[in-house]
């Protein structure tokens, strides 16, 4: 399938949405998150159950960005009602940036969600299928631990640049795996970079997230970029250099400023907040914010209305229904 050519041709019917939508499938499912995120076969349940109750453009696999970084080792704190977290800190200098391995696919639950992804394409014949991945800076954030990476940006940047090419060089073998087990696209979380300046963004992220997409991007696979940080408008040059076949952004910025900036042959996604809303909202909230986001934003015609970010597992499928509800009517 060609992913961009579907994209905007869903563009121009404001009825259909895409929000970033995995976790609250098992509520559906009957399960604990812990069980999700660790069993293939229930994530390809939760994909068809959720490409078959909602009117989502496309399936959406798991957004766990917990799973590369323990690929690379790093430890992960599994919880039944909660996502995946990373906990602690695996490369802290230069020395430990160099013997960093980068692992193989075979590592950690990688070939857990790849299997996910393979198993849903033969429950899921009429839409298409975006794997969730994480971007490079993220994974180096993750990595180098959060807080602390932001420090050796300024003080250590070789060994965030050490990193970033090894995380570069697993995440396009990551990818390729997804590409081959069916996926039509790639949704790429790369929210640490939004809290970056262009500067640093242009030197930590960009270059590392257009040599994936060069690696992987064709005609009939694209890369969907997303980035939730605030400072996303004073970096939109550098975002849109990245070649991605769309872009999505969080609730940390208005969608119709965004818009008004992008040049119309860009494809733009987002964003109605997926924590006051779609899990702490009504339907009735929901429904009205899903209304205003189309009143704001419905007249361009390279939009398509989505959540500013994964919505959160607990959040109520009342909730989730009013989005669609609202775009129908």
């Amino acid at each position: 399938m060609n992913i961009s050519r579907f994209l905007w041709d869903a563009a121009a019917n404001s009825q259909r949405g895409l929000p970033v939508l995995s976790f609250p499938a098992a509520q559906k499912l009957g399960v604990d998150i812990e069980q999700l995120v660790k069993t293939a076969g229930l994530q390809a349940r939760a994909m068809e159950v959720i490409a078959r109750e909602t009117d989502i453009l496309a399936a959406v696999s798991l957004m766990d960005l917990s799973v590369e970084a323990e690929a690379f080792g790093a430890k992960v704190n599994f919880s039944k009602n909660e996502i995946p977290a990373i906990v602690g800190q695996l490369v802290s200098y230069e020395e430990e940036a160099r013997a960093l391995q980068i692992p193989s696919l075979d590592a950690g639950r990688a070939r857990v969600c790849v299997e996910g992804v393979r198993q849903a394409k033969g429950l899921i014949d009429k839409k298409p299928l975006l794997a969730g991945i994480i971007g490079p800076f993220s994974l180096a954030g993750r990595l180098m631990d959060v807080t602390e990476s932001m420090y050796i940006c300024y003080d250590e940047p070789d060994t965030v640049h050490i990193v970033l090419e090894k995380a570069t060089e697993y995440l396009i073998q990551y990818g390729t795996a997804m590409k081959e087990a069916g996926a039509d696209g790639i949704l790429m979380a790369e929210p640490l970079t939004g809290i970056l300046n262009p500067e640093m963004a242009a030197e930590f992220s960009v270059p590392y997230v257009k040599r994936i997409i060069d690696a992987l991007q064709d005609r009939e696979f694209g890369i969907v970029y997303h980035n939730c940080g605030g400072s996303v408008p004073r970096m939109l040059d550098e975002i849109f250099s990245q070649n991605a076949v769309a872009y999505h952004f969080g609730n940390a910025v208005r969608m119709e400023e965004i818009l008004a900036a992008a040049p119309a042959d860009v494809l733009c996604m987002g964003n109605v907040d997926p924590a006051s809303q779609f899990a702490q909202g009504t339907p009735e909230s929901v429904y009205a914010a899903t209304r205003e986001l189309i009143e704001k934003c419905g007249k361009y015609r390279n939009f398509i209305p989505s959540s500013g970010c994964d919505i959160p597992a607990h959040s109520k499928w009342e909730n989730i229904e009013a989005f669609f509800k609202a775009l129908k009517d």
